[in-house]
């Protein structure tokens, strides 16, 4: 007989799982949902490093510094070495808005193979706040939940940091 608290955690992850699947298909085609890890990680077989950075800050030079950061990373590593995902979520979803003057430094670390992924349930609540669809830029995937995401990339032996 399960105890109530695994009973908890089975229902707690079948819930989860029923989202993201909910969720996973919700993407719009031209921000499709971010990779399983399992492929990522794939992408990049020689990588030796694996880091995730998060932004959950709206502040335009806090999304300078991370973007600073992921660029300093790519050069002492190599782009080749470093696998390197930025996970925005709450009000750091900003930095992955179309309009952002930053999207040029954008798809230039997207060029050199950084992932950038944008929380699903973030992006809802602000759709619900300014009352219309919210676009992102060209690279970014959708993930269902950023710090589901972050947990993910963590198990998988991802450094986590927040710049």
């Amino acid at each position: 007989m399960k105890t109530n608290h695994s009973l908890r955690s089975s229902v707690l992850v079948g819930l989860l799982l029923a989202s993201h699947a909910v969720f996973a298909t919700d993407a719009t085609p031209s921000n499709p949902p971010a990779q399983p890890i399992a492929q990522v990680m794939q992408e990049k077989p020689f990588a030796k490093q694996h880091i995730a950075l998060q932004i959950t800050d709206a502040d335009a030079g806090k999304q300078q510094l991370l973007l600073n950061v992921a660029r300093n990373l790519i050069k002492y590593y190599g782009a080749d070495n470093v696998d390197l995902e930025v996970v925005a979520l709450g009000p750091g979803l900003r930095l992955l808005l179309k309009d952002n003057a930053l999207a040029p430094q954008i798809d230039a670390l997207a060029s050199d193979g950084v992932r950038f992924s944008a929380c699903q349930n973030s992006m809802q609540a602000m759709e619900k706040t300014l009352g219309h669809p919210l676009e992102l830029i060209a690279v970014a995937r959708t993930t269902p939940a950023g710090i589901v995401r972050l947990y993910e990339l963590s198990k998988a032996g991802y450094f986590i940091d927040r710049p």
